[in-house]
């Protein structure tokens, strides 16, 4: 499987993967959520070239992940606001965070996440909906499409 097939799998962490599968876009996406919103701040703060930058935010927009937001007119300036598309990846962002603070990280924290209402720090955790329990992978249960398992069987048979 390339790339440009990830975008047409009928599995949705291939498709994910297919647009936020590039670091820049997970470093935009970082600077986003710590309040940079324009051009200049988010190239400083990723390090990305202009270039690598202007590809990555029209294509985000383009999703539907950001929208450009005009505070200048002479000359014309922009910013990039997260959508609530947008919004929806900060548990996946958090998560990333966390995962990176217990096994990549070397001493405290780079930044921590801590709730508005009561300033306690939080950890991203995984509760079952219905009664609550916290979760981890042994205590999930993935049930695949007949339309993804069809796209598994096309794969084994090519091999």
């Amino acid at each position: 499987m390339s790339r440009a097939d990830l975008a047409e799998n009928s599995c949705s962490v291939a498709r994910a993967i297919e647009i936020f599968g590039d670091a820049w876009m997970l470093m935009i996406l970082r600077e986003t959520f710590l309040g940079n919103r324009r051009f200049d701040d988010l190239q400083r703060q990723t390090g990305a070239s202009p270039h690598s930058l202007s590809q990555r935010l029209k294509r985000l927009e383009r999703i539907g992940v950001l929208r450009r937001e005009s505070y200048s007119e002479h000359p014309p300036r922009h910013e990039y606001r997260l959508t609530a598309m947008g919004r929806d990846i900060w548990p996946v962002i958090v998560s990333m965070k966390a995962w990176g603070d217990k096994w990549l990280g070397e001493g405290p924290p780079s930044i921590e996440i801590r709730h508005k209402g009561c300033d306690h720090v939080v950890m991203p955790e995984m509760a079952c909906p219905a009664c609550h329990a916290p979760m981890t992978a042994q205590d999930a249960q993935a049930i695949i499409s007949p339309e993804f398992e069809r796209e598994r069987d096309a794969v084994r048979s090519q091999t």
